[in-house]
């Protein structure tokens, strides 16, 4: 499918309402990790990472981009944390 409407942005996480006021979409949140692009699911916008569109960025179609995790870069990983305790049956 054709894109409605290609918006390049510098952020990696962008949210699309449609842009129609009350006749849009509901409020979604659109991560462009790891392609630096996604396209909408309900309008169909195509929102572009102005960095990871130059070319020569991403040979592989990876802009290369980190994300942090939910609860920061420090926060502990599963593997670092202990197992939870069993209840006595």
């Amino acid at each position: 499918m054709v894109p409605f409407e290609t918006v390049e942005i510098d952020e990696m996480v962008t949210a699309c309402s449609g842009s129609g006021g009350a006749l849009g979409h509901p409020r979604v949140f659109l991560n462009l990790a790891p392609a630096g692009q996604v396209e909408c699911p309900y309008c169909s916008r195509l929102f572009v990472n102005r960095a990871a569109a130059r070319p020569g960025a991403g040979e592989e179609g990876y802009s290369g981009v980190a994300t942090p995790g939910a609860h920061g870069a420090d926060a502990a990983r599963d593997e670092d944390r202990p197992p939870p305790r069993q209840s006595p049956a």
